[in-house]
């Protein structure tokens, strides 16, 4: 990584949950200092809470460190299964575009992953980590961002980024964000409990109307240490402490188990929200994680998604704090990450509509699905259990130039990722890098732009080049891109593809719209 000294402030962070320590750690690789706030006096280590790992957010945890650790201490899960009652409906598994390092899934603990993570804090001189540090003001001007806290004290930053979660309304309200959308009334019981059960510990379970939670849904992930996460939907009025005094819980999870020994490891109640801020930016300010929006966990899009807004914060943050590109590249934060929020609410809310039925119409045709999708394969498409996690394709984002001979065809089927182009996250795969040895296209590429070039590509001081053909010998890469010998291909820092390029003229433009500039600049410093 560089080592260019910053010239500015640190950047404050606040919230020191899995998006805020993220962004800390990713702006520490750019050579950026950062201080992290939270209000709470100490790491919260208790529950499961957001424990569902998607492939590419475990490659972004790589690029600190910490990526093969929370994948060997996870459960790996490659297989999704669907029930109606007691007839499985479908199970598809998780298509592998190149050659990844890492499974499709794995489930670990947010807590685990936490103290993962702050491992790596612990670690990087560059990120200053505060407990007990509550911002009540936010002022900002040309040069920076002042924080005030509770007791009266200031702190100056170059930038700020508010990943301090859902309760972020005074935050928000500050900055002049709305936060609309709808809150729904069924509430969602979890239990992480630890208990033998064979044949359930590589898989997730998803079961409509099953006969121990009648009228509604169940959802079952495995976790390390023979512990299984387990979520109910159940009524508004739902009260757990009166199901647990009367008995009734044991009886709940005692019609998924069976009659075998368990200990109840974590246990809360929670109810769904589908929210997005309007802004993601104000001026030096950017929203992230769930601060920025809230939706459904049927998916595991909301840590992970929040994952995809520290990368792509941090990276453009360096890139114009080290004078790297212009300002304007900032204001791509929200362009490119509120609509990936946009999707992740359309998928979700469709989920939740399939779930919770607005009326008796719809639910009456849920059912109807339902029963056919039994032996109908057309039926099956129309089974909404959860769309998984996936990273958003920045096809319509302005740093993105378009390819007439790779459109982009749309949302993939589930569990596939669409054909490499312009805007996608380009498939991983091994490498050999002359003079250094064997690595990987995404770990190349996370170090800065970066230029496989074909026939007719040349050296250029704009950005790293490097000849597909010579760090490819094996062809893994050049098959998963589909890559044709005349053409370059312009990769992003956060390994999303920028353009597909053929005329070696067109290159100084692409690089310009990728860094946020209308007007081309060498950009001589960071290009390496």
């Amino acid at each position: 990584m560089r080592n260019e000294s910053w010239p500015l402030e640190p950047v404050l962070v606040l919230g020191a949950g899995p998006v805020g320590q993220t962004t800390a750690l990713l702006l520490a690789r750019w050579g950026v200092p950062s201080i992290v706030l939270d209000r709470r006096p100490a790491r919260d280590l208790a529950g499961s809470k957001a424990i569902c790992q998607q492939r590419d957010v475990l490659d972004v945890w790589e690029a600190v460190g910490a990526g093969r650790r929370i994948a060997a201490e996870g459960v790996t899960w490659t297989t999704a299964r669907t029930f109606h009652r007691d007839a499985e409906l479908f199970s598809y598994e998780f298509a592998e575009p190149g050659t990844p390092v890492f499974p499709p899934f794995v489930n670990l603990s947010q807590t685990r992953t936490e103290e993962i993570l702050d491992e790596r804090i612990a670690a990087e001189p560059l990120v200053d980590l505060r407990w007990g540090h509550e911002v009540t003001d936010i002022d900002q001007d040309a040069a920076g961002v002042t924080a005030r806290l509770a007791g009266g004290r200031t702190l100056r930053g170059s930038y700020l980024v508010v990943c301090a979660g859902a309760r972020s309304d005074e935050l928000r309200r500050l900055l002049g964000v709305t936060f609309e959308g709808e809150s729904f009334d069924d509430r969602f019981l979890i239990c992480d409990i630890r208990a033998e059960l064979p044949g359930w510990a590589t898989e997730r379970r998803f079961y409509f109307d099953p006969a121990w939670n009648p009228g509604r849904q169940v959802l079952i992930h495995p976790c390390p240490g023979s512990t299984f996460r387990i979520d109910w939907q159940v009524a508004a009025g739902y009260e757990l402490e009166a199901e647990v005094e009367s008995g009734a819980l044991d009886a709940r999870i005692r019609r998924i188990i069976g009659d075998r020994d368990y200990e109840i490891v974590w246990k809360s109640v929670y109810r769904f929200h589908s929210r997005v801020a309007d802004r993601m930016r104000r001026g030096r300010v950017l929203i992230a994680g769930d601060a920025a929006h809230l939706v459904s966990p049927f998916g595991a899009r909301g840590l992970n998604s929040g994952v995809g807004d520290a990368e792509n914060a941090a990276w453009k943050l360096a890139y114009v704090g080290h004078g790297w590109a212009p300002e304007e590249l900032l204001e791509t934060y929200h362009d490119e990450r509120h609509a990936a929020a946009l999707e992740n609410i359309a998928v979700t809310t469709a989920t939740m509509d399939f779930l919770v039925p607005a009326d008796e119409t719809r639910a009456r045709r849920r059912t109807e699905v339902l029963e056919r999708a039994a032996t109908d394969q057309d039926a099956r498409a129309s089974v909404d259990s959860g769309r998984l996690a996936e990273p958003f394709w920045y096809v319509d984002s302005p740093l993105t130039t378009p390819d007439p001979r790779r459109p982009f065809a749309g949302r993939p089927p589930r569990g596939e990722a669409p054909p490499a182009g312009p805007g996608v996250l380009v498939p991983d795969a091994p490498v050999v890098l002359p003079g250094t040895g064997p690595t990987r296209i995404r770990a190349l590429a996370r170090d800065g732009f970066l230029l496989l070039a074909g026939a007719g590509f040349g050296p250029t001081v704009a950005v790293r080049v490097l000849k597909l053909a010579e760090i490819d010998p094996e062809g893994a890469l050049t098959a998963a891109l589909g890559a044709r010998p005349e053409e370059a291909w312009l990769i992003r820092p956060d390994a999303h593809i920028a353009a597909v390029l053929t005329d070696p003229a067109d290159l100084p433009a692409a690089l310009a719209r990728a860094r946020g500039s209308l007007e081309w600049s060498p950009f001589a410093a960071g290009t390496d």
